[in-house]
Parts: C-alpha cells; sequence; structure tokens
C-alpha cells in the first residue's frame, strides 16, 4: 500500500476515536446548561393544559358555594313605582251623564326572606356531592400533571439524544470523506479498482442523507421542546442518575391501587353517585322553610299608605311530576353503576400500567446493555479491518461496512439511553409519583385548598373573606 493511502487511513482511525468517544464527551455539563430539573419546574410553570383545569378546578370549587348557599337564608327586595289613568263615566240620579278622570301615582317598596328549614336531608347531600366532586378533580389535575411532566422528561431527552446523532453524523461524515480520500489515493496508484471508490462516494452520499435526516429530527425535537418547556432549549446538561424505583413489580402495583390519582378521583365520582341517588330519593319529600315579608305602598297623590308583613311557616311538596321524580331516581342508581364499572376499569389499567411499564424499563436496560456490548465488539472489528486494509488484505468496503456497523451502534446506545430515562419515569407516571412534590421541584406548587378554602362558604364581596377573594381573583387574572 502507498504511504499515502496508508496515512489516509491513519486519519480514518483518529476519527472513529473520536466518533466512539462522542457520547462520553457530550455527557460533560456546561456550567450553565439547562438542566432536566430546571425543565420540569418550566414546564409547570407554562403548562397552558395545568392552567385550564386548575380554572376547571376553582369552578368545581365554587359548585361548592353555590350548594351552600342553599341553606343559607335568602332575603329578596322590590321595588315598584305604578301611575294609574283613565276616564269613568256615569250618571247622576236626574240621569245626568258625568265624566270622572282616573289618575293616580303609587309608589311600593316590599323584602321577602325565606330560609330553609328542613328538606330530608337533599340540600346537604348536595353539598356533600359538591365536596365528593372537587376532591375527584384534584386528583385528575394531579394526572393531568404527571402527563405533562413526562411529555417535558420525553422532549428534553429527545433534543439531548438528536444533538448527538447530529455530532455522530457530522463525525460520520468526515470519516468517510477521509475514506473517500484514501480510496482516491489508493485508485491513482492501482491498488484499488474504481468500484472501490464509487462504494465510499455512495457511502459518503447516505452520510449527507443521514445528516440531512438527523438536522430535521433536531429541529423537530426542538420544538417539542419549546412547546412543552416553554422556551427553546439551550445548552442541555446530561440527565440525572435513574429516579428511585420499587425493586419489585407487585409492591409498585399494591402500592399504586392505594394511592394513582386516576384510581382515587374514580373513588370519589363513585361516592358522588351515590349521594345523587340519596338526593334523588330525597326530592320526593316535602319541604319546609320560614317565610316572611315587608311591605310599604303609598298613594303618591295624597297621603295614603298601606304598611304589611306577614311571617309564617311553608310546608310544599311534589304530588304529581308526571314520573319525573322516579325517573330521576333510576338515572342517578344508572350512573352510580356506571362510575362503578368505570372504577373497576380504572383498577385494571392502573394494574396493568404498572406492569407494563416495568417490562418496559426491563428491556430497555436489557437493550442498552446489549448495545454496549455490540460497540464494544465493533470497535475491535473496526480496527481490526482498518489494520488489515493497511496490509491489503480487506477492501475499501470491508472498512465501509465495519465503520457503518461501528455507527449503527453508537445510535443504538444513544436511543436506548434516552429511551431508559423515559421509561424510568413512566414508572413513576405508572405509580402515581411523577408530581412536583414527588421529584421535589424547586417550584411553587399549586395548592388547591387554598381557593376552596377563601369559597366553600359562600362569601358574599362585603366582607372580610370575600374582599380576600376579590384579591385572589385579580391576581390570577394578572398571571
Amino acid at each position: 500500500m502507498s504511504d499515502i493511502a496508508t496515512k489516509r487511513l491513519a486519519a480514518l482511525g483518529r476519527a472513529v476515536a473520536l466518533s466512539t468517544g462522542l457520547a462520553l464527551g457530550l455527557a460533560v455539563p456546561s456550567a450553565k446548561a439547562e438542566t432536566l430539573a430546571d425543565a420540569l419546574v418550566s414546564a409547570y410553570k407554562t403548562s397552558g393544559l395545568l392552567d385550564q383545569n386548575r380554572a376547571l378546578l376553582r369552578a368545581a370549587d365554587e359548585d361548592v358555594a353555590a350548594a351552600a348557599a342553599a341553606l343559607k337564608p335568602i332575603l329578596n327586595y322590590s321595588a315598584s313605582v305604578t301611575r294609574d289613568f283613565g276616564d269613568s263615566r256615569s250618571r247622576n240620579t236626574l240621569g245626568v251623564p258625568t265624566t270622572t278622570q282616573l289618575e293616580s301615582t303609587t309608589g311600593a317598596i316590599g323584602l321577602a326572606a325565606s330560609l330553609l328549614l328542613y328538606d330530608f336531608g337533599g340540600t346537604a347531600l348536595g353539598v356533600d356531592a359538591a365536596k365528593e366532586t372537587v376532591l375527584g378533580t384534584r386528583q385528575q389535575l394531579i394526572s393531568l400533571e404527571q402527563t405533562v411532566l413526562l411529555r417535558a422528561v420525553s422532549a428534553y431527552l429527545n433534543v439531548v439524544a438528536a444533538r448527538e446523532f447530529v455530532s455522530l453524523r457530522q463525525n460520520n461524515l468526515r470519516l468517510l470523506t477521509q475514506e473517500l480520500r484514501a480510496a482516491q489515493d489508493r485508485f491513482e496508484v492501482g491498488e484499488v479498482t474504481r468500484t472501490d471508490v464509487a462504494q465510499a462516494e455512495a457511502s459518503l452520499a447516505e452520510a449527507r442523507s443521514g445528516l440531512a435526516t438527523a438536522r430535521g429530527d433536531l429541529l423537530q425535537a426542538e420544538e417539542e421542546y419549546r412547546n412543552v418547556v416553554g422556551n427553546a432549549p439551550g445548552a442541555l446538561a446530561p440527565p440525572p442518575s435513574l429516579p428511585r424505583l420499587e425493586n419489585n413489580v407487585e409492591t409498585a402495583r399494591a402500592r399504586a391501587i392505594q394511592t394513582h390519582p386516576d384510581l382515587v378521583a374514580a373513588q370519589h365520582f363513585v361516592a358522588v353517585a351515590e349521594l345523587n341517588i340519596m338526593r334523588a330519593k330525597a326530592a320526593v319529600k316535602p319541604t319546609i322553610s320560614a317565610v316572611g315579608s315587608l311591605g310599604f305602598s303609598e298613594d303618591l297623590g295624597n297621603s295614603d299608605f298601606t304598611r304589611s308583613g306577614e311571617i309564617g311557616i311553608e310546608l310544599s311538596g311534589p304530588i304529581y311530576r308526571g314520573g319525573a321524580l322516579s325517573s330521576g331516581i333510576r338515572s342517578a342508581i344508572a350512573s352510580r353503576d356506571a362510575q362503578r364499572g368505570n372504577l373497576l376499569e380504572v383498577r385494571k389499567q392502573v394494574s396493568q400500567d404498572v406492569g407494563a411499564a416495568y417490562a418496559s424499563l426491563a428491556a430497555q436496560r436489557a437493550s442498552l446493555q446489549a448495545s454496549e456490548e455490540r460497540i464494544r465488539a465493533a470497535r475491535i472489528a473496526f480496527e481490526g479491518v482498518r489494520e488489515e486494509a493497511t496490509l491489503g488484505a480487506r477492501t475499501t468496503l470491508d472498512v465501509l461496512d465495519a465503520e457503518q456497523e461501528l455507527l449503527d451502534a453508537e445510535t443504538s446506545r444513544i436511543s436506548d439511553q434516552a429511551n431508559l430515562y423515559v421509561a424510568a419515569y413512566g414508572v413513576l407516571q405508572a405509580t402515581g409519583r411523577l408530581t412536583a412534590r414527588d421529584l421535589s421541584l424547586g417550584v411553587q406548587q399549586y395548592d388547591p385548598n387554598a381557593y376552596y378554602e377563601l369559597v366553600k362558604d359562600a362569601p358574599v364581596p362585603i366582607s372580610r373573606q370575600g374582599q380576600r377573594l376579590d384579591r385572589v381573583l385579580r391576581a390570577l387574572q394578572k398571571d
């Protein structure tokens, strides 16, 4: 072999050494690099999905206030001014017709009050149902929080992996450029044929295509990151160590069945359905209320006036409504049965998700280990083929094939590393522990109880609690 070709192959070997160490080189964090925890915090703060469902939770809180208000006194006022006018014609005793104009202006003011005394618990059951709905909605919010954070984990790791793919492809392009030059040098001195050069040219063209694809994938990954995290990805630090997980899948499954937000939410909605049955049955029973009113009216054309007032106990109840009340009871029972069926399905789904998540994690670990072994073997094979090529025992195609196998092995390892992290955080989601609280993220966490405590007693705007609530609402609108 010529000295020029030997030098080309030596440069090729140095480039391969750079390629095989690329993943480790990218694992060196920058002092200002954004960490995975930073990305999760940003996703938690900027998620429109979380903001939307927090607002829905506040609406559910207000349903408790509306239900509780029915147990308080109800006071209404009325005011009116009435102008009466017209003509009256009559005959006197002598038969002479007489026309009289009728005109008067009357003003009236009235107050009416009522207070529910007893309705067989129907209204109180409505309050309890609204509270259970709030608790279920809170759990749904936690479940959505897990979805947002897992998507952020995936977006972060996809960008990290995509950048490593681009770097590998760029280095591969340099490798194949060196290989093409070496093949051309060997062709000039008659050591290889034109076929060898064409093979090197084809591999180089394929490398350019692969690099363009990798860059396109990186742009897509960055767009996903920007959407999920809320900002464009800068320098990203390598992910930290894998989160701590239960070693035993059955232990994790038992824990998830007890605490997973989807399952807890389904349990609360079953309780709501049970309460609605009792409410529907209470609706057929009578209601006892205290009622009272005050009224004052005056003829504005003279000094005549009327003052009145009344107070009493009112008993009311349905006699016949065309079967609507019975239908309501049957509908409530059917809804309860549906919620029970949903609870059973959610329980089965949570159990399945835990098992599937652990299976995926085990598979990714095995795949990563296999990728490491593949890299080790491919590196040894490439170095051997390269040395044999310098002696003329291997062709250009052999060197290209060995280099491509090493590239494929490196690519697989990058994918497996990213997939392993996503699988580990997927286990956290399946067990209900992928939350800002469980991850100890450095972010002010949303307190679903704060707003509820302000509104649960249905405060009026002029009260101290109502004024405090107004301040909270203004702050929410600014955010």
